[in-house]
């Protein structure tokens, strides 16, 4: 795991300072070494900050150039099956003088070019450059494990792990795209290829990029993309799907489990890690789980439910505890987050990265599951609306919904489910958790005039065209809340903490299996989740485990905010701020005072608003 940054032009770079300040800017990224790297003509710049994971020799380093020469390549992330790669490589007539998987990637490139991004297993972000053919080449992983910024002007093309490296340049613009910040306050993230920092894209995943250096001129595309459901009928029966689930996740977790460090895995007691868990003790003698807990705070203690599947695969299991939370915490996650999120599980995600980091670098997790096999409780809902108003007249649903929007403060329980009956579920999805619809965000940007209210067309836009509501929403959120909250959040928080974390879950051939081989039946219904994949854990978990428990990664911002010290920063914070109107902001902390559910909402605010202080960006 690691950072990487650079720069390309149509011209020699004649201030290349910029370059080794944002790569150190991420040092976090990759404590154990680091590199910078020229082309003879000065038009392309790479640098790297290594955490080292794999050969942790110095033939690890990069950047790093190929055997035969010509190309250059910086690389973050892990690729699971390179040994399998470098066999067939070998074979092919390829030599290799490290034991890495970066050089598998430069010699994968050589042998099939940008076709090689079909071959790969695993979590990356990459930059390679192509010296003969005069082009920058850089690509995502599938899922979006990985991140990678990047900004195209006046000739050249900047790119980096982290927003920060860019904004390393004293001469770097610091404004805010208007619809980016949009859809920040309606979807609680900024959907790529947006960036909230104007003049800014993020890679989307799935996709690959080519700069060509003689025109300047961007190539953008997607080379993989989920399958199309698979109905009932088509299906394989329920014990074939079982028997093909239970192998594919033993393998993506054996091929994690490799690394030249300390690797443990993130174990809550829910039915993804508990899993994972199970699968890795197959592969591996002594393994290692962390758990944390937060003392005070019952509800949100896992610790019971870990314990018991710790002890009953015989693993070493380390409970860690969370200790006091000071609001202070949120400054340093602000200055972490290259974009703010309205997500407070950043908080234990930071916490438990810290800790698990004390003893080993490498942790293995279960996300990924709640997306593939429909484990989110609004599932249920949505399935069990369609069925009970689904006869309902569209235009008295509408009527519905605006009466709920009209006479329901914001945060009353229930409000955004009612507001949900407006849209037809035939076609199209409500958006859940929507942090401000528009009426809100009028009053929060009430002083600025001429505000462009886009987010929820684009989010319509993105909406998969198919009749099975619940392939609808599980690819949606796949693409879309996984992509830019679930994974930003652990890949800032963790690597903040030089700590990699990997998602077997999500390895792409689970992804493939999931979406194309298995019906939605076997998924979840209005009254079940994660059907399938509890069947698998009925089959390798203790008869003991409570398979209906779904326990998010969460903590309790709503009590901190009743204490002295939370009110008092958030209320500073947001009354101080001259981005929202302040009557729309004390509408807001009153009624969480009564007990409404805004703490997400004041977390988006008041994380923005230190985030724009951090970096001193502005409107």
């Amino acid at each position: 795991m690691c950072g990487i940054v650079g720069i390309a032009a149509r011209s020699a770079i004649n201030n290349r300072a910029w370059l080794a300040v944002g790569r150190d800017a991420m040092r976090h990224r990759g404590p154990d070494d680091c590199g910078e790297w020229w082309s003879a003509d000065g038009r392309v710049g790479l640098g790297h900050r290594r955490l080292a994971i794999i050969d942790l020799s110095p033939a690890g380093h990069q950047p790093m150039t190929s055997s035969a020469g010509g190309l250059q390549i910086v690389f973050n992330g892990e690729i699971y099956n390179f040994a399998d790669l470098r066999r067939e490589l070998v074979a092919k007539g390829h030599s290799f003088r490290s034991n890495s998987d970066t050089e598998v990637i430069l010699e994968a490139y050589r042998e099939w070019g940008a076709e090689c991004l079909t071959r790969l297993n695993g979590m990356f972000a990459f930059a390679l450059f192509d010296e003969q053919r005069g082009r920058l080449f850089l690509a995502r992983d599938r899922a979006g494990e990985k991140p990678l910024f990047y900004a195209a002007a006046g000739g050249e093309l900047r790119f980096a792990s982290e927003l920060k490296a860019l904004m390393a340049d004293r001469g770097f613009a610091r404004r805010i795209d208007p619809l980016a910040l949009d859809c920040y306050l309606t979807m609680g993230f900024v959907p790529s290829p947006l960036c909230i920092m104007q003049g800014v894209n993020k890679l989307p995943p799935a996709h690959a990029l080519f700069f060509d250096l003689a025109t300047a001129e961007l190539q953008v595309w997607r080379y993989w993309q989920p399958p199309q459901p698979v109905s009932l009928a088509d299906a394989a029966d329920e014990t074939s799907l079982m028997e093909r689930l239970e192998p594919l996740l033993e393998d993506a977790v054996r091929r994690q489990l490799v690394a030249d460090v300390p690797v443990g895995v993130l174990l809550s007691g829910g039915v993804d890690s508990s899993l994972v868990t199970a699968m890795a003790v197959r592969a591996k003698p002594n393994v290692k789980t962390f758990t944390v807990r937060f003392p005070g705070h019952g509800r949100y203690d896992e610790t019971e439910h870990a314990r018991m599947i710790a002890r009953h695969f015989g693993t070493e299991h380390i409970e860690l505890d969370a200790g006091e939370v000071k609001v202070d915490l949120l400054r340093t996650l602000a200055r972490q987050f290259d974009e703010p999120m309205v997500d407070s599980s950043i908080i234990p995600t930071y916490l438990l990265s810290r800790l698990v980091r004390q003893h080993c670098t490498v942790a293995l997790g279960g996300d990924g599951g709640d997306e593939l096999f429909a484990g989110y409780p609004h599932y249920n809902r949505l399935l069990w609306m369609r069925a009970r108003f689904g006869a309902v007249p569209p235009g008295l649903r509408r009527l519905l919904a605006r009466t709920g929007n009209a006479c329901l403060p914001l945060g009353f329980r229930g409000r955004n489910w009612l507001h949900a009956l407006g849209v037809d579920l035939e076609d199209g999805l409500p958006l859940i958790s929507s942090c401000f619809e528009p009426t809100w965000r009028r009053r929060l940007m009430a002083s600025r005039r001429g505000w462009i209210f886009g987010a929820e067309s684009l989010r319509e836009g993105r909406i998969p065209q198919t009749t099975d509501l619940l392939y609808r929403a599980t690819r949606m959120d796949f693409q879309n809340y996984l992509a830019e909250d679930i994974l930003v959040k652990v890949d800032r928080a963790s690597m903040l903490n030089s700590l990699e974390v990997r998602a077997p879950l999500l390895d792409y051939r689970l992804i493939d299996f999931a979406f194309g081989q298995v019906p939605s039946a076997l998924k979840g219904s209005a009254s079940t989740r994660k059907v399938l994949l509890k069947k698998l854990a009925a089959r390798v978990l203790p008869p003991q485990f409570d398979q209906h428990r779904k326990q998010g990664f969460s903590i309790p911002l709503a009590s901190w905010l009743r204490t002295d010290a939370w009110e008092t920063f958030f209320k500073d914070i947001l009354l101080g701020s001259n981005l929202f109107d302040r009557r729309a902001v004390r509408n807001v902390l009153n009624g969480q005072k009564r007990g409404l559910r805004n703490n997400e909402r004041l977390f988006a605010l008041t994380l923005l608003e230190l985030w724009r202080g951090e970096y001193g960006v502005s409107l």
